[in-house]
């Protein structure tokens, strides 16, 4: 087995977290794949895989063989797909991160018409709240919400979604109803901190041409975008959330919007991926789609 094909199989035991899974999908026995990676642990002398009879998971050293190795083949793929017509038809696997709300309401309902226009090019999606580190954990491109931070990836803004604040019955029936964002300060928030336990997130909302922020106090605080919600409808506080992710509680009543008169800024969303990913065909492919599917789903984009 060459070098190449030795890097691909090792990538797919470490993503598959087996050797018969990853031989089953490279049409090879599964001695030989045993075979392959003994040999590459004896040229690079050391243990990349940690082995028990139900689990195939990297050492230290093979998970930064692997990220080395995810990076070496994604430039090999980009360098060969610039050419001919491969940049119209590209092909591989495309590593994308993205909020579990943003995968399951927009992304994933139309990602058939994606892999209807490519395909050829193979998706690995990866959902949570959690900032992934692209260059390092190998990921092609992200979407995030909010304004981006990280000055060196490039960014493609997708939408700016409308927000609202909101709460259960339940909940107002107890607290009342905030008449003013003033009165925010006698209520209660479901509070949200992020992977870097960041937890300063007060509500914004706009009071006399000034966008103005309010801390509210809460009892709970959680770290994903549909707990957020969750505990919103559970009783737990007031929310700032994305319409969107709302939209049907809204709908049935289970939310209600209040301080509707005073305008909570607009969320930004982005796509962001590394510069040297800006002649990839398949990350270009990739973010012009999103750039369509977000700009129909919420009316515009940068």
């Amino acid at each position: 087995m060459d070098r190449l094909d030795a890097l691909q199989l090792f990538i797919r035991i470490v993503e598959q977290g087996s050797f018969s899974r990853a031989a089953d999908m490279l049409g090879m026995p599964r001695a030989s794949a045993t075979h392959a990676i003994k040999e590459l642990e004896t040229r690079l002398g050391t243990r990349l895989l940690e082995r028990s009879t139900r689990h195939v998971r990297p050492t230290l050293d093979g998970q930064a063989y692997y990220e080395r190795c995810v990076q070496v083949l994604s430039d090999l793929d980009d360098a060969e797909a610039a050419f001919g017509h491969m940049a119209a038809n590209p092909r591989g696997m495309l590593r994308v991160d993205m909020s579990g709300s943003q995968a399951a309401r927009v992304v994933l309902p139309r990602i058939g018409e994606f892999h209807a226009r490519y395909p050829d090019i193979e998706l690995m999606l990866s959902s949570g709240d959690r900032l992934v580190d692209l260059v390092r954990e190998g990921v092609d491109v992200v979407i995030r919400a909010g304004v981006p931070r990280d000055v060196d990836l490039v960014a493609r803004k997708l939408a700016e979604m409308a927000q609202v604040v909101c709460a259960s019955p339940d909940y107002l029936k107890s607290a009342g109803i905030p008449r003013h964002p003033d009165e925010l300060a006698a209520h209660r928030a479901v509070r949200f901190f992020a992977s870097n336990g960041n937890t300063d997130y007060p509500f914004e909302l706009a009071v006399d041409g000034q966008m103005r922020r309010y801390d509210v106090g809460g009892w709970l605080s959680v770290n994903d975008a549909e707990t957020y919600s969750l505990a919103a409808l559970r009783g737990c506080g007031l929310i700032q959330v994305p319409r969107f992710h709302v939209e049907q509680e809204l709908a049935d009543g289970s939310l209600v919007e209040v301080l509707a008169d005073w305008n909570s800024p607009a969320l930004p969303v982005t796509a962001l991926y590394p510069y040297r990913r800006q002649l990839s065909p398949r990350v270009r492919m990739f973010v012009e789609w999103l750039v369509e599917i977000y700009a129909q789903r919420f009316g515009g984009s940068a």
